[in-house]
């Protein structure tokens, strides 16, 4: 079985305990987090290596690491072959900034958003821009309805049901 589907196996599984899923996953978002203040230290250097050697290399298990690698790959130029990776996979954490950003707060992951990295990446002005356009992303916004008895929106000064209106 491919790591990642082990995984998702154990992070999402419908049989265990609710608490061990809670321990589970609040040591993952801790360690998350700290792989990620380490990664926007030094935005534009790839990181690369193993699936093993990453997770030596950011104190994980490789469990975690696998987690971590699904979590990313939205947010890299090149995507990793997450689907049948294992142990000896070569990967890279080469991040698209912005991205990646816009990610973290489209996952509500405000741990990771608001990390104080990123000040050093983007100014403040920046940051509430990719955040303003991730959220208007996915905001649906109804056009206003026109009456009948409304002027006619494209100028002519006759109401709507008179002009535009009269096939509808």
């Amino acid at each position: 079985m491919a790591l990642l589907q082990k995984w998702r196996d154990m992070a999402y599984s419908e049989t265990a305990n609710k608490g061990d899923l809670q321990r589970l996953w609040g040591a993952y978002f801790q360690k998350e987090k700290e792989i990620y203040a380490i990664l926007l230290k030094n935005p534009d250097e790839e990181v690369k290596g193993t699936v093993k050697e990453l997770a030596d290399k950011y104190s994980v298990d490789l469990m975690t690491m696998v987690g971590f690698l699904d979590g990313i790959n939205d947010s890299l130029k090149a995507a990793n072959p997450i689907e049948e990776m294992e142990e000896d996979t070569e990967v890279s954490l080469g991040f698209d900034k912005e991205l990646l950003y816009k990610n973290m707060v489209a996952a509500g992951a405000d741990w990771l958003y608001e990390l104080p990295e990123w000040e050093e990446i983007f100014d403040e002005d920046k940051r509430k821009a990719l955040y303003k356009e991730q959220k208007s992303s996915t905001t649906i916004v109804k056009p206003e309805k026109i009456y009948p008895n409304d002027p006619c929106p494209c100028g002519s000064g006759k109401k709507y049901k008179k002009c535009c209106g009269r096939n509808k």
